[in-house]
């Protein structure tokens, strides 16, 4: 996981914690020499992730973070139980290392996972990529949520990761409550897209598989200058649901404004910096799973965009609780407002 570190380090634990933590490694880890730093990654709003070093090897350490959280956001135990049975699978994950539930060794639940070294790119523009790649790494973003949609979660034991059915319809339930828990202002947008949705709820179809909840250009490592992913990274919102999920929410880079917090790709030329359309994206992801192309795909997008401004509202609050893994948190509020209208102009497209 090649990402910036910030310099607050070894402050985030006590001297106390900072004990406990070496003993569990002694206990934990066979390679374990003694000896650990542990800098925090400076990306991240929800469970933050740091880099912790043994001077002989590299692993990720991701936590809950501190204070009153929302019921079961943060369940880093179901992250680490999600990439363990995906190791087994053709989709690329670190390797999980090990769990720790005890709250009392740093204050919360953690979990190692291997370093993956590698590039994570930020911009969905890929400005730093040869024009002549580009397309390549957004096939093998495209080839690798399909491969995650075409998992047998039944042979993973993963039947109770989730609710299989009427997916849709206990998401918007979900995070309309998470959003009306963590609102701070009123939002005539938001409301009347959670209306919009509520009225144009599609029947259930049947479609379950694993979906990653979070599918994004950064949370992706690729190997260093190839368009082949080394590993997928934040599942935290996994769960059992309708993959169309995970595809509408990857589609959204491309309605983004290139300004301010959001890196998206709204009014670029696409053909020029060598980027496939959203047409192509969906056509290239149905033929690698061999399906046909989805219906209701507007509502799946004016979804997406609802369940981020809804996530992002979380992520502002818990900035102004002190309890957000970042200091983007506060800026975070100002995306709640501009997400919630791109919801409501995309349902004009139905």
């Amino acid at each position: 996981m090649s990402a910036e570190t910030s310099n607050n380090n070894q402050s985030s634990l006590t001297p106390a914690q900072h004990s406990a933590l070496h003993q569990w490694l002694q206990q934990t880890l066979p390679d374990y020499t003694g000896h650990f730093d542990l800098e925090k990654f400076a990306a991240g709003q929800s469970n933050p992730s740091f880099l912790l070093n043994t001077g002989t090897h590299k692993y990720v350490l991701r936590r809950k973070p501190a204070g009153e959280l929302l019921a079961s956001a943060h369940a880093v135990d179901r992250e680490f139980r999600l990439i363990s049975a995906l190791q087994h699978t053709d989709v690329a994950v670190p390797t999980a290392v090990a769990l720790c539930e005890d709250d009392n060794v740093i204050g919360s639940m953690f979990y190692l996972m291997s370093y993956e070294d590698g590039d994570i790119l930020w911009d969905p523009s890929l400005p730093t990529t040869p024009v002549a790649q580009r397309y390549d790494y957004y096939r093998a973003l495209v080839e690798s949520l399909a491969r995650l949609h075409r998992v047998d979660y039944h042979a993973l034991g993963l039947d109770d990761f989730g609710r299989p059915g009427n997916y849709y319809e206990r998401q918007l339930s979900r995070w309309s409550k998470q959003y009306q828990a963590s609102a701070t202002s009123e939002l005539p947008q938001m409301d009347a897209l959670i209306q919009w949705l509520q009225q144009h709820l599609p029947e259930d179809d049947g479609q379950c598989s694993i979906i990653h909840g979070d599918y994004r250009l950064d949370n992706v490592i690729f190997y260093r200058g190839e368009a082949k992913i080394r590993a997928v990274l934040d599942w935290e919102l996994a769960t059992l649901g309708h993959p169309m999920a995970d595809l509408a929410y990857y589609c959204m880079a491309l309605r983004l404004p290139r300004s301010g917090e959001m890196q998206g790709l709204h009014g670029e030329d696409l053909t020029a910096l060598n980027i496939p359309d959203e047409n192509a994206i969906i056509s290239h992801y149905c033929d690698v799973r061999g399906i046909d192309k989805p219906a209701h795909w507007t509502f799946y997008l004016a979804f997406s965009f609802f369940r981020l401004a809804a996530i992002l509202q979380g992520v502002y609050k818990r900035g102004l609780d002190g309890n957000a893994s970042s200091d983007k948190a506060l800026r975070m509020g100002r995306l709640v407002a501009p997400l919630a209208a791109q919801g409501l102009k995309t349902t004009l497209e139905d």
